[in-house]
């Protein structure tokens, strides 16, 4: 890879996709810039339930990208101590006992494309992964794949702060809003709201659910299907769960302070998004998820809240993941993905090495932000 030891980065976000292609530009010599408008990890990474995996069905490409994003995780833990908030103990899913229930199909193509599953009976579950309720399980059974985990994203970010900060990374926070600025065409650099400005000839907007809106300001469109998150966070107890359960009604997986996060579809569908733009979580939505999670665990044990975070959960309007340079705009990158969390370390090491080399890699061709100009 050929470097610039001259050229300057500036990346506007401070969640995993940011802080991800901040520490991979500072190992490959770049002088670069973090900027954010509050705290870091205060947007998108502090709500994600944090599975890692691939499972399901998606496009060949995605699923690709995936399998190298759990296996930059796989490096991560092999070379660090990181065991209480990275842990790769498997996932658990089953649908509801309905025509929708998809599990045997699902099996059946992850077992075609060589994915690590087992297709489990209910009965069956407790000598594979420890802690679940059998009797919550639908007749159809679930599936274990047994090389999904979780990540704290906030102890992820801490740990790649560290090294940028020891790299010569510098960090401004609590800026406000920053727009990219641009001189004949092409990037120049950032300019936070209160008034800070940053020369770059390169920037990474890695802002979430706001990454369509600033590609808008420079006239290109970005498919937008950003909906509400919610995760809730139990007080800590003693459990015997591991891995993550991804169920009809709750998703649940183990945090590293002994507690459980919580989220599902039907609970988001019910946060309350002000006129001011402001999220709120009903107290009858959390008692709810609080329940629904209690039922599928052994012994269903009572949970107590500890805290909620709601706010947009960023999703691009085709589901796949937006990375890459605008179209005709040079030195002008974005970040825009559902799958934060599985992506976060190996976008951020394939995009710092496009911006450095000059070349594109070709894991990253499929989810260009091109394909949604018209």
């Amino acid at each position: 890879m050929t470097h610039n030891p001259a050229l300057k980065v500036a990346v506007i976000g401070g969640g995993i996709f940011g802080v991800s292609t901040a520490v991979h530009l500072a190992r490959l010599g770049v002088e670069t810039t973090i900027v954010n408008d509050g705290p870091l990890a205060n947007g998108a990474s502090s709500r994600s339930l944090a599975w890692l995996n691939s499972a399901r069905k998606r496009s060949a490409a995605y699923h690709k990208l995936r399998m190298q994003g759990l296996d930059r995780y796989r490096k991560l833990a092999a070379g660090n101590d990181c065991g209480a908030w990275l842990r790769f103990d498997g996932g658990l899913t089953w649908d509801a006992d309905n025509a929708s229930n998809q599990i045997p199909e699902i099996s059946r193509h992850e077992q075609a494309i060589g994915y690590e599953t087992r297709l489990l009976a209910p009965g069956d579950i407790a000598a594979v992964t420890p802690g679940v309720d059998a009797k919550a399980v639908s007749r159809q059974g679930a599936i274990f794949n047994a090389g999904e985990g979780w990540v704290d994203l906030p102890s992820l970010i801490g740990l790649l702060l560290k090294e940028f900060r020891e790299r010569g990374g510098h960090v401004i926070t609590d800026g406000g809003s920053a727009d990219v600025s641009l001189a004949n065409g092409r990037v120049s650099g950032v300019r936070t709201a209160s008034g800070q400005v940053v020369d770059a000839d390169a920037v990474v907007v890695a802002t979430g659910s706001a990454v369509p809106g600033m590609a808008a300001k420079v006239g290109k469109r970005i498919g937008d299907g950003t909906t509400r998150a919610l995760l809730v966070l139990t007080k800590p107890l003693q459990h015997p769960l591991r891995a993550v359960l991804n169920t009809p009604l709750v998703a649940i997986r183990p945090t590293p302070n002994g507690a459980f996060a919580l989220d599902s579809a039907w609970s988001e569908d019910e946060v309350i998004v002000g006129d001011d733009g402001t999220y709120e979580a009903k107290l009858s939505t959390i008692a709810g998820l609080l329940d629904e999670a209690s039922k599928v665990l052994e012994g269903n044990p009572t949970l107590a809240l500890a805290s909620y975070h709601t706010g947009p959960k960023p999703i691009p309007s085709d589901g796949e993941p937006v990375i890459g340079q605008l179209t005709g705009i040079p030195g002008y990158h974005v970040v825009f993905s559902h799958s934060g969390a599985t992506l976060g370390l190996v976008a951020g090491e394939l995009l710092a090495g496009e911006i450095v080399s000059g070349t594109p890699n070709s894991l990253l061709e499929p989810f260009r932000p091109g394909r949604f100009d018209s």
